[in-house]
This record gives C-alpha cells, sequence and structure tokens, in this order.
C-alpha cells in the first residue's frame, strides 16, 4: 500500500481536491482512502482527476474548470457532495492499494500445460508468481502512460503477456541470478522472464510523445 501525506484541501461544486506532498502513482479511475482529514473528505472514492492547475468548477456542461494561471502540482480530485470550502492547509493521508488480477492460477497453469496439487509448494510459488505477475504488468504499463481497469485485461496482447510472465516466474523456482535452476551436468540455457515478445505484447515501454 502506498500512503501519501495530505497539504491542501479544498471542495467546489461537489468535486473535492487534496494536494499531496510528493508526486504519486495514483491514476485516474483508481480507489484511494482519504482519512485524518476531516469528515467531509475522509472516505475511499474513485479519482476523477489528477489536475495540474487550481481547481475553479464546473461549466454547465459539467466539464471540470481549472485556472491555468495558477499550477497546482500533486493533486487528486474526487466527486463528494457537500458544501464548498475554500483551499486551505490540511493535514491527513491519501493511500491505495492497487490490486491487479488479470489472469488467475488456473490460467497460468494451464498456460504452463501441467498440473500443480492445490495444497503444495509448488501451488503457493505458483499464486505468488501470479500476484507479481499481474501486479508488475499493470504497473510497467501504468509507468508507460496506460490507464487500465485492476480488473479487466485491456486486451489479449496484455493477457498473453501477463501469463507468460507469471509462467517465467514459476519456472524460475531455486534458479541462482539470470538461469533456471538444472541437475543437469551439462548446465542450462540462461532464462529471462521479462523477453521482448512480453515487452511487445505487454506495449512497454511505450515510447513516449510531446
Amino acid at each position: 500500500m502506498a500512503t501519501y501525506t495530505v497539504t491542501n484541501k479544498y471542495l467546489i461544486d461537489d468535486f473535492a481536491v487534496l494536494q499531496l506532498l510528493t508526486p504519486s502513482e495514483i491514476a485516474v479511475g483508481q480507489s484511494i482512502t482519504v482519512a485524518g482529514v476531516d469528515a467531509t473528505f475522509n472516505g475511499t472514492y474513485s479519482v476523477r482527476a489528477l489536475p495540474q492547475y487550481l481547481f475553479i468548477g464546473v461549466d454547465t456542461e459539467g466539464d471540470l474548470l481549472y485556472d491555468y494561471q495558477m499550477p497546482v502540482a500533486d493533486q487528486v480530485l474526487y466527486a463528494k457532495v457537500a458544501n464548498n470550502v475554500e483551499r486551505t492547509a490540511a493535514s491527513g493521508t491519501v493511500s491505495y492499494d492497487p490490486v491487479c488480477t488479470w489472469v488467475t492460477a488456473a490460467q497460468v497453469a494451464t498456460y504452463l500445460g501441467i498440473n500443480i496439487p492445490n495444497p503444495s509448494d509448488d501451488y503457493t510459488l505458483l499464486t505468488q508468481s501470479v500476484s507479481a505477475g499481474n501486479q508488475f504488468a499493470y504497473r510497467r504499463r501504468q509507468e508507460s502512460g496506460y490507464i487500465d481497469s485492476l480488473t479487466t485485461s485491456p486486451g489479449g496482447d496484455a493477457t498473453l503477456g501477463t501469463l507468460m510472465y507469471c509462467a517465467a516466474l514459476w519456472r524460475s523456482r531455486g534458479s541462482i541470478e539470470a538461469t533456471y535452476a538444472t541437475f543437469d551436468g551439462m548446465g542450462s540455457a540462461p532464462q529471462q522472464s521479462l523477453t521482448p515478445i512480453v515487452k511487445q505484447l505487454l506495449g512497454i515501454p511505450r515510447p513516449a510523445v510531446a
């Protein structure tokens, strides 16, 4: 879970805005938990925007309006039906714990083509690999500028890329450094979990464009 310190708060036209002390990895659509601010702002909400300018309200079409002469970094905005609150210093925290579930342990076992009994040490490692692979794929796509759902894969390519990465993590159990564990006197070929094809399927790293 990532937790960020709140420095300022304000609320206009049923939208609350909190400024954070440091940059965050929060993305639009993610669920955040606000605590320690006050009864009006505290709670669990879905992020509607990440303004980089002072929020000044909503127009007749329902669009969010900003004062582009007043840059304000590291803000999160969410819907909150309440009386307006002028911008003021605040304390408290904003936290979020994104859990990605694009692929399941059953899907990875099918991809591997093996039956992994549950319970077993191999199954425990499988669930760990699936959790790590899902989180890794989501985070790397987020870092490349994508806005994805945590529960639904953005497409078949991302699903396959995540499956391949999870499977590689499971296969690397007991390995040292960059090779699979082996009892073969001939040794083994180097293993790479994040292969070029996995990067291609996940769309990472996506080139930055102006």
